[in-house]
């Protein structure tokens, strides 16, 4: 199945010059969802993996799905004030300001291997912050695995000696 075809491209969203890629349209579609799911966790299968740590927002959605499959627990990332006890934050550097990700303190046991997922990797600052979180936690970040890699926007530069896999390139 031909993924990048059942995603929308919206463009001027969330403001003028970005273009969107809207995955809404390809996870409606029973076999696209399945076929997501299965490429995202393919190269994990064997991994033991422990948990999955998934990125607000859709990287719940992916993320959750891509635990089961491996047999492994999941952990949300959140915005700042979204998780009811005791959190670490990391901040990071965004074009115009900071922005910030939590975690709670006992998310990750020292030594489990995690793997983070999200929909996109664009510029790498929020990748960067939860592999900085997974690792101040005391996890063994085995990998991070997207569906979409920007490739022209170089996030991977922010991601030094990191295993990335991205299943769509654009």
């Amino acid at each position: 199945m031909d993924l990048k075809q059942h995603i929308r491209h919206v463009p001027d969203f969330p403001k003028a010059g970005i273009l969107f890629y809207d995955i809404t349209t390809l996870l409606r579609n029973p076999a696209g969802l399945v076929a997501t799911i299965d490429r995202l966790s393919e190269p994990y299968l064997n991994s033991s993996i422990d948990l999955v740590v998934g990125i607000e927002s859709r990287g719940f959605i992916l993320g959750s799905p891509v635990a089961e499959r491996l047999g492994a627990g999941f952990v949300p990332i959140r915005k700042p004030g979204k998780l009811p006890a005791k959190a670490t934050k990391e901040t990071y550097a965004l074009e115009y300001g900071t922005d910030a990700i939590e975690i709670h303190e006992d998310a990750v046991e020292r030594g489990q291997r995690v793997l983070i997922v999200d929909d996109v990797l664009a510029t790498g600052g929020t990748a960067a912050a939860a592999a900085r979180l997974v690792k101040q936690l005391g996890g063994e970040l085995h990998g991070l695995a997207f569906l979409i890699e920007l490739s022209f926007l170089n996030g991977q530069a922010k991601l030094p000696g990191e295993k990335v896999f991205s299943v769509l390139q654009y």
